[in-house]
């Protein structure tokens, strides 16, 4: 059995999940993490931030359920509503993490996060990457080529078709996938303490 977890790096809720996955992760060493870009703002949905005008309310919601931090970087960036989340730019990033550090994607997917929350980083900036890359310990201009190389936009759409062949609907969502079977452990918000007790009761069962 291994965990699927379905994100987006531009969703506000996922940012909110990270702590809750980073503990989930802790927890079940023996539990594989992989991580699947979903797509949130892709084609007609990239588009300024100003469209969505329910943006700044959200994340005042999200942090005060989850303590997720958005940042004053991140809140300058945003401002005058014209930035644009392009989920397509951002799973070709998580892609070039994910190939850099397989086994530590989880990880990265949450500093990636969190370069765009709270560091205000854009996510179609391969500086990012870099920025990001080299905190870890990754080779910086191995992950940077990855993220540019067009091999990256293949990668984009594999993740988008891996997650809604696994019948994801939003973002984030945790599932326990063993060959041919798949259970929600969580969607939207949810505690390791809850993600503990669905799987204490054979989530697959």
């Amino acid at each position: 059995m291994q965990l699927v977890y379905a994100f987006d790096a531009y969703c506000g809720w996922s940012h909110g999940f990270t702590p809750t996955l980073r503990e989930v992760a802790a927890r079940h060493p023996e539990l594989p993490v992989e991580v699947v870009s979903g797509g949130l703002f892709t084609g007609p949905r990239a588009v300024p931030i100003r469209q969505f005008g329910y943006v700044q309310g959200a994340n005042a919601q999200i942090a005060d359920l989850t303590g997720a931090e958005f940042g004053e970087a991140y809140d300058r960036l945003i401002a005058d509503g014209s930035f644009v989340m392009d989920s397509e730019a951002a799973a070709r990033g998580v892609a070039a993490l994910r190939r850099a550090a397989p086994e530590r994607a989880a990880e990265l997917a949450g500093a990636l996060q969190e370069a765009f929350y709270v560091d205000g980083l854009s996510l179609s900036d391969p500086a990012t990457y870099r920025k990001v890359a080299a905190a870890a310990g990754l080779d910086a201009d191995a992950v940077v080529a990855a993220f540019e190389s067009p091999d990256s936009l293949d990668e984009a759409a594999d993740d988008f078709h891996r997650a809604a062949e696994l019948g994801v609907t939003g973002f984030p969502t945790l599932l326990a996938v063993d060959g041919d079977r798949v259970a929600v452990l969580a969607r939207g918000r949810a505690t390791a303490d809850d993600i503990d007790v669905r799987l204490s009761q054979g989530a697959l069962s």
